[in-house]
């Protein structure tokens, strides 16, 4: 790598993981939830009837299947959400929202966005932004073509 490369390459890579950090350390601090709680619950809340199946679940999140799994069984545990029998797919389960969970959830979000717009997109500029959408839509894109040609 030249030094162009890598200043871009590990100040993405350090930002991403303290950005990381201090959201999951904020979310803790604000609502008891952790940023991977957080993704499911705020996931699920996208969802009509707040639910979707665990592979579903596990794409839109871009997780390994034992993550989603793990994580979704400490969440059952603290009563955020619950496994439903699927009607489609007897071997299937779908992960839905409890009444506690939505509670959490929708005190959740706004705290969150307020401190990512807060340290991230406030903190941009519009042209940023724009630059930051693009490349990370043209590295998605390669990626999406990489899995295809495995």
């Amino acid at each position: 790598m030249n030094e162009r490369e890598r200043r871009a390459w590990w100040g993405f890579l350090t930002m991403q993981e303290d950005l990381r950090r201090h959201m999951n350390r904020q979310l803790l601090r604000d609502t008891g939830l952790s940023l991977t709680d957080y993704a499911i619950l705020s996931g699920l809340s996208l969802q009509p009837g707040g639910s979707l199946r665990m592979f579903e679940l596990r794409e839109l999140l871009r997780w390994e299947k034992t993550r989603v799994t793990h994580q979704v069984s400490r969440m059952i545990s603290r009563g955020l959400v619950e496994r439903r029998a699927c009607a489609e797919d007897i071997r299937g389960s779908h992960v839905a929202l409890t009444e506690d969970g939505r509670e959490v959830i929708a005190k959740a979000i706004p705290l969150h966005i307020d401190y990512v717009r807060r340290v991230f997109l406030d903190f941009a500029s519009p042209r940023q932004l724009d630059a930051l959408a693009d490349l990370s839509e043209a590295v998605l894109g390669n990626l999406e073509e990489e899995a295809s040609a495995d």
